[in-house]
């Protein structure tokens, strides 16, 4: 640019030492030419510092662009400070220019001219780049606060789950028998007894629960048809599955499946009717007291939709037991089935749970009950009662018999799951099958826990 202006200026002053041939002083011409080349000088240095203030303020607003992404209320003072920096120098090149119109044109005029049109984008191009990075700055700002916020939230979620995860866990262990082995696996040990030969019962096991070992037994490692000792598990897993709280709101209706597969089976029951709703609670005590199929079929369909959802559930609940290597069930009144089977020391783990929750055990424990047909308060009351408590109740077992659920079948025979509290204190559990009758296998429990306790 200054050697355009140098060459325009030479023009002129070979222009103008034509004059000077024709006359004029050359001693004024050269002084004039001095004063022009002053001002050129003058002007290209004025040039050269508008330049660099230009790079300043350049460097001023990235500065700004580069700090809007940290801090969102610096990038705002600091885009005032370079708006107000920029309209200064906007002020000041009015100022020059309305000077340099005073002066005579001169050739240079074009280039100030596109020099302060360059100033000008220049402080709109940053004062827009400012902008836009203060609105970004300002959304990243929004969307971190709106994922903090949903963070937040799982994090609480995730903590009231967690707390009633523990509350639950607590209410558990606060529901069992104090004193009792934490383990639900019975050992056998060198103490072991075999049980009488002429006892009745082909298989049969006396366990101690506070020391988790095997008193008596035989057979009890052996595979057997658990006939409707089955329904003890139906119990404990109908209980873990649905909500305490609705057991005598809640109702079930009792269709024509269950009481055509109760007929067709011809299996106890406890005398519902197509069309009855008994409630949930009357389901539970249906299931164990008179060992009622339909109560049973009917308590399944309301915690897991049909019995196939809740047989799965039965056999989870074995293996979180740790007894689903030898005990498998296929549906939850004890038919029989090849593939329905378990151990009599795996009967024994499963009273086990059943008894260190509270509901379960106070079924298992409940001699006589009413239930509704429907939970109108005009409806009609069926008496149910566990004939198993009530025939063993007068016997002298060296303490008390608080819970208990028989079985039968062709295959299974006779069979029985009792839990006693011994006149010391003792905890035990007798499980027999196998028996030719329904006495013997009564009497079979009274003998064992008659040798074995005190």
């Amino acid at each position: 640019m200054s050697d355009s202006m140098g060459q325009n200026l030479d023009n002129q002053d070979m222009k103008s030492t034509k004059p000077a041939q024709s006359g004029r002083d050359p001693k004024a011409a050269r002084e004039r030419r001095r004063k022009r080349e002053a001002a050129r000088r003058k002007r290209e240095k004025q040039i050269r510092i508008r330049m660099i203030m230009l790079g300043l303020i350049l460097l001023a607003v990235i500065g700004v662009g580069a700090a809007a992404l940290m801090i969102h209320m610096r990038n705002v003072k600091e885009k005032e400070a370079a708006i107000e920096e920029a309209r200064r120098t906007e002020a000041e090149q009015a100022a020059f220019e309305a000077t340099r119109q005073e002066e005579p044109v001169s050739p240079e005029t074009p280039a100030a001219a596109a020099a302060a049109t360059t100033v000008q984008k220049t402080e709109e191009d940053a004062a827009a780049a400012a902008a836009t990075t203060v609105q970004k700055t300002e959304e990243d700002a929004a969307a971190a606060a709106a994922t903090t916020g949903k963070n937040a939230e799982e994090e609480g979620a995730l903590a009231a789950s967690r707390k009633a995860a523990q509350e639950e866990k607590e209410r558990k262990e606060s529901e069992k028998i104090p004193g009792l082995s934490e383990s639900y696996d019975f050992k056998t040990t060198d103490s072991t007894a075999d049980v009488p030969e002429d006892m009745d019962s082909e298989f049969a096991v006396l366990v101690d629960l506070e020391k988790g070992t095997v008193i008596a037994g035989r057979g009890y490692q052996d595979p057997i048809y658990p006939a409707s000792m089955t329904k003890v598990l139906t119990l404990l897993v109908a209980v873990e599955n649905i909500d305490q709280s609705k057991l005598d709101t809640d109702t079930y209706e009792i269709d024509t499946d269950i009481t055509d597969y109760v007929f067709t089976n011809q299996m106890s029951q406890v005398g519902f009717d197509i069309g009855d709703t008994p409630s949930i609670r009357s389901l539970l005590y249906g299931t164990i007291l008179p060992s009622g199929a339909d109560a049973a079929l009917a308590l399944a369909k309301y915690t897991a939709g049909s019995e196939e959802a809740f047989v799965e559930l039965m056999n989870k609940k074995l293996e979180e037991l740790g007894i689903s290597d030898t005990a498998h069930f296929t549906n939850v009144v004890g038919a029989h089935a090849e593939d329905h089977y378990c151990s009599l020391l795996d009967m024994a783990t499963i009273m086990r749970a059943a008894m260190d929750n509270k509901t379960c055990r106070e079924v298992l424990s409940c001699r006589y009950y009413e239930v509704a047909r429907s939970s109108d308060d005009d409806a009609e009351v069926i008496g149910i009662s566990n004939w198993f408590l009530r025939r063993i109740e007068d016997k002298d077992t060296h303490g008390t018999v608080e819970g208990g659920k028989t079985g039968y079948t062709d295959e299974a025979g006779n069979c029985a799951v009792s839990y006693q509290v011994s006149d010391d204190g003792g905890h035990y559990i007798c499980v027999t099958a196998n028996a030719p009758g329904g006495w013997p296998c009564i009497y079979d429990h009274v003998e064992l826990y008659e040798m074995y306790t005190q």
